[in-house]
């Protein structure tokens, strides 16, 4: 019994004397947490030559009762599907079609509510399928800069373009990743199954696993809110049972058929540009006074890629 209680009180002072240590610890990294300049202070520091004006060319503008939203294309990386999107946009394909699908923490996709009965409606010059483009190869992305960061779903990460990268230099390809606000092609079982009558975007949080097993064609660089904020729907899988629940669509255009005038003036940060890299570090190393702990780390779909009003 003395042995016991001898060994009780050793494993009390053992507790304590961590306990100690881990407060000191904690007190020694809240004072020694330096300032340092915040995502902010390097975007005031920006010159006009670290941003980069939309491709026309390679702009979408979905038109919803509550604005617009502005998706950039990467031919790069799926350069038959958004080649097709387009074909699909200039022949008003998506016009007074619907959002039919919210699934909360997951994504928001619009189509053809009628894609499964004799409603549907046709396509005229452009394919209703098209072979899948999960990954292309490495030749194709001429942009890639590396982030040291390590990655449990690619060997490398970083960006392309304004676009989160994934790629594997052993297989020779790369990809889009799924982070929130990413565009990519539904589909069914089969791979082929898609070509871009039924578009989704990536409203929760980033579902990686789809990483290299759906063709991803975009992101949303200006409307988020109006697509992440939709009700969610009812029915499984968070589609909407009633055409009431869905979400008109009145165009969807490409932006060099606009009118100069009409269109949306945005600039994306580019990149491959310093700054750039200095917005990553200000996400990976936050500074004090607010913060009390910075893990030396940042996950690919966290990485911000500013967006700004064209001066």
């Amino acid at each position: 019994m003395a042995y016991r209680k001898l060994h009780h009180a050793v494993l009390l002072g053992i507790a304590a004397l961590m306990a100690t240590g881990a407060g000191a610890a904690d007190k020694k990294a809240e004072k020694e947490l330096p300032p340092k300049p915040s995502v902010g202070d390097v975007l005031k520091g920006s010159t006009p030559g670290d941003w980069r004006p939309l491709d026309p060319d390679n702009t979408l503008y979905m038109e919803l009762p509550g604005g617009r939203v502005v998706i950039e294309l990467a031919p790069d990386f799926a350069p038959n599907h958004v080649r097709n999107i387009k074909a699909l946009a200039r022949e008003h394909y998506y016009d007074g079609l619907a959002i039919i699908r919210s699934q909360d923490n997951f994504v928001v996709q619009w189509g053809d509510p009628h894609e499964d009965d004799e409603q549907v409606r046709k396509v005229k010059s452009a394919q209703k399928t098209l072979p899948a483009e999960f990954t292309v190869p490495l030749a194709n992305d001429r942009h890639f800069v590396r982030m040291r960061d390590i990655d449990g779903f690619a060997p490398q990460i970083g960006h392309s373009g304004g676009f989160p990268v994934g790629r594997d230099p052993k297989a020779g390809r790369t990809w889009l990743a799924h982070c929130y606000s990413m565009v990519g092609v539904a589909r069914g079982n089969e791979s082929d199954s898609g070509g871009g009558t039924s578009l989704y975007v990536v409203t929760g949080q980033a579902p990686r696993q789809l990483d290299r097993n759906i063709t991803v064609v975009g992101r949303v660089v200006s409307g988020m809110p109006l697509l992440s904020t939709l009700p969610r729907g009812p029915a499984p899988m968070g589609f909407y049972e009633q055409p009431g629940q869905q979400l008109p669509i009145g165009a969807v255009k490409v932006a060099a058929d606009v009118p100069e005038a009409a269109r949306s003036r945005l600039e994306v940060m580019r990149t491959d540009s310093a700054t750039y890299q200095s917005v990553l570090e200000a996400q990976r190393n936050r500074g004090g006074p607010w913060t009390k702990y910075t893990p030396n780390y940042l996950d690919l779909c966290n990485a911000q890629i500013p967006v700004r009003e064209q001066k």
